[in-house]
Parts: C-alpha cells; structure tokens; sequence
C-alpha cells in the first residue's frame, strides 16, 4: 500500500460516534478548526475487507491526531460490550509513529485522571489530556496539545464559535437529509461552518 503524503495542518479525529459524544464532537471540530487545523475521521470509509486499509491510509495522510478514550464503559445494550475501535486505531497509529516518527505525533484525551494506568497500563509515561468530558476541558486541551503552533485564539473565543456552531447543526443535518452528526456529508458541513465562523471572528 502506499505511503499517503502527510497534510500539516491535519488532525485524524479517533473519537466515538454517538449521540451522548455530540457535543464534545462539535467541540473537536471547532478547536481544532480555531487553532487552524483541519480535522479529519473514518466517517464516510466505506466497510469490508479493506477499511483497515484505509484507516491506516487516513492516520498516514495526518500530521497529528487524537485519541479520545474517555468511552471505554462496557456498553449495557446487548450484548455488553465495551468499545475496542479507539484503542485498536490508537494502536495502529503509534506503531505508525514509531516507524517514522519524523511524520507523526499523537495525542491521548481522557475524561478522567489516572484511569488511563488502569485502562491501558502500556501507556504508562504518557500524560493524556483530561477534558473532564467536557466542551471548555476539551478545548482547553487542545490549545495545550498544540501550544506550540503559534499564537492561538482563547477558550472563550472558542466557545463563541461553538455556540454558533452548535446552532446550525440541525440546519447543517437538513440540508443533508439526515438526523445523525455523524454521517460523512455532515461532518463535512460542520467542518466548513466552524472554518467560516472562525474566519469571521
């Protein structure tokens, strides 16, 4: 498979899809897109036989990215299960980075402090970003993550923009005939909308 060539300002988003997830999900977008960067999800990869391929082709296109592991509860519908898809891309991409660590850097963000040693003791040595699940922890982790980028807009100034945001999500589904954030066209919108609102600011 071929190596991707890497996009700098890129951040692969390795996140939960779901309902109780949306709005820190629409935080991610729009610190991300403030601090001048474009994030980027598995949202849209089509399934079979090749989606790992294609994962893997995702995270080497980024500069960056970000593994939120703050859902690892076991799911209570049936069958209780927990949930396996953030570690197994965070996995991915750290033996990505270590075989060319010049091309990528990643971040662990987490909801709670110190439950990652217990979660992923592997991981002991790494200090994840704790956003306290939620909108103003994540973006104030954010502008620690990437503090080195230059100068960078204030959390209040993000959360302006996520208030916006947040207001044209539903126009944002309608438009795209849906009733779930987290669909590939709506992702997509959400994106633009967050970039032109920051702009605007």
């Amino acid at each position: 498979m071929p190596i991707s060539l890497v996009q700098q300002n890129a951040v692969f988003l390795n996140i939960p899809y779901d309902a109780h997830f949306s709005r820190l999900y629409l935080a991610y977008i729009v610190g991300l897109t403030e601090l001048g960067l474009e994030p980027r999800a598995t949202l849209g990869i089509p399934g079979g036989e090749r989606r790992l391929n294609r994962i893997l082709a995702l995270i080497q296109s980024c500069r960056y990215s970000i593994h939120d592991l703050s859902r690892i509860e076991v799911d209570r519908n049936p069958p209780p299960t927990p949930r396996f898809n953030m570690p197994c891309e965070l996995g991915m991409t750290i033996t990505w980075q270590q075989l060319n660590p010049a091309r990528h850097t990643w971040f662990v963000f987490e909801s709670r402090n110190r439950r990652l040693q217990k979660s992923l003791s592997d991981l002991d040595g790494t200090d994840p970003n704790i956003h306290d699940s939620t909108v103003e922890g994540v973006m104030r982790e954010l502008c620690n993550a990437f503090v080195r980028r230059g100068p960078q807009p204030g959390v209040p100034q993000m959360l302006r923009t996520y208030r916006r945001v947040s207001r044209q999500a539903d126009e944002v589904m309608r438009v795209a005939g849906s009733t779930n954030l987290f669909e590939a066209r709506v992702f997509k919108d959400l994106c633009f909308v967050a970039r032109a609102i920051a702009q605007s600011t």
